[in-house]
Formats: structure tokens, C-alpha cells, sequence
């Protein structure tokens, strides 16, 4: 993002989707967008359907330290700096608390490939971290690690983690996550899920519409 007013707009906007899609309840979860070396983050205690632009502040990258606002940024701010500190390439973070995901994941489940969508969008399987904490450092430790080679991650007992390029590709991926555990869901009741091989996979993978719908979100809009 080219500016503060552009990350606190679009914030704003992913905010009001993703408590729409009841990704969260009240208060819960966070967002953030990189601008340069600031990230704007949602403040602690705000909620994404009552969420104005001030209240999301700017936090410095490599220091922590509040650089724009004065509100109390979120308790997980130090998952946020670490995901982007690891890869230069995320520009966007989403944490939330959908509640299928949260399921399979506090059945100690991950979520493998089962569309073409799911690879499209996730790429390969969604691992699992334990429950930890959901603040501080300790989150921040159980989550970077994992996000170095995956752009979504589950939670167990907590939410899902998603990473993108732009605040847009890191919202559908959190959406998709939710999409893909009420996939897993559905199938226990029908005897299980069939994932897709690495096979198949891969040449879905290769597909150029799949890179072009991949290339569209990675745009800003």
C-alpha cells in the first residue's frame, strides 16, 4: 500500500467483510497492512464492525514502538512483526476465530488440498500449531515458523492465520480456510474426506487461469 489513508480504508473495509462472514464474534481477532517500514494494525478491545479508520494505528516494523494514533494496538502485534520481518513479500496479515476452522483444529485436524480452489489459494495443506497463549510472544513463536513456508496457518483452540501480498489475498485466503473446514466437516458425516493427491496438485498448480486469478489478487484494487 502506497499510504496510512489507503492501509486504514482498505483495513476498514476487509474489517466489515470479515464480520459479515462471522469470521469473528464481538472484539475478536486482528488485521494488519504494511505501509514501507509502519504497520497499521486494528487497536485492542475494537471491534471489525464498529472499527473506524483511527482505529487502526501505525506501529513501527522493527521497533514495535506506536508511531501513528494513539490507541493500544493489538496484544498479538508481535505475530503480526514477525510474519512480516520473515517475508518480504507479505504485505498483509488476518487472524480470526471462524468457528469450523477452529473446530478442526482443536480436534487436532489440518486441512489438506481438496479443490482446485483450495490450491489456487493455499497452495498445499494448512498446518496446525498448538494451542499456545494468544498473546505476546509466545504466539508470535508458534506462529512465524509455520508461516515462512505456508500462507495460512490453524490455530488449535484459537483461529486461523492468513498471509497475503495484499490485504484482499490475505482475506479470501482466511475465507477460504473457513470454506474448506466446513468441506472437512461435511465429509466426516460421509465417511471422510478424499483429498487430492500431489498429482493432482501440481497440475492444477500449473494451470495459467489459476496463475491469473492468483495474479488478480495480488493487486491492489
Amino acid at each position: 500500500m502506497d499510504s496510512a489513508e489507503q492501509a486504514r480504508a482498505e483495513l476498514v473495509e476487509i474489517g466489515r467483510l470479515i464480520e459479515q462472514k462471522d469470521l469473528v464474534v464481538g472484539p475478536g481477532g486482528n488485521t494488519s497492512a504494511r505501509v514501507g517500514d509502519t504497520i497499521y494494525v486494528k487497536a485492542s478491545g475494537k471491534s471489525f464492525e464498529e472499527a473506524e479508520p483511527s482505529d487502526y494505528v501505525g506501529v513501527g516494523l522493527h521497533t514495535g514502538e506506536l508511531v501513528d494514533g494513539d490507541l493500544k494496538p493489538t496484544s498479538e502485534i508481535a505475530m503480526h512483526r514477525g510474519c512480516y520481518l520473515v517475508r518480504d513479500d507479505i504485505r498483509a496479515v488476518v487472524h480470526t476465530h471462524p468457528p469450523f476452522a477452529v473446530g478442526v483444529a482443536s480436534a487436532g485436524k489440518t486441512i489438506e488440498p481438496i479443490s482446485p480452489d483450495f490450491v489456487a489459494l493455499l497452495g498445499r495443506e494448512i498446518p496446525l500449531v498448538d494451542y499456545v497463549v494468544p498473546t505476546g510472544q509466545e504466539i508470535a513463536d508458534a506462529v512465524v515458523p509455520v508461516i515462512k513456508d505456508h500462507v495460512a496457518v490453524l490455530l488449535a483452540n484459537h483461529g486461523v492465520v492468513t498471509v497475503g501480498g495484499t490485504l484482499r489475498e490475505a482475506y479470501y485466503r482466511n475465507l477460504f480456510v473457513e470454506s474448506a473446514a466446513k468441506s472437512v466437516v461435511a465429509a466426516a458425516g460421509l465417511g471422510g474426506l478424499r483429498a487430492l493427491s500431489m498429482e493432482d496438485v501440481a497440475e492444477i498448480d500449473g494451470l495459467a487461469t489459476e496463475k491469473y486469478r492468483r495474479d488478480l489478487l495480488k493487486k491492489q484494487p
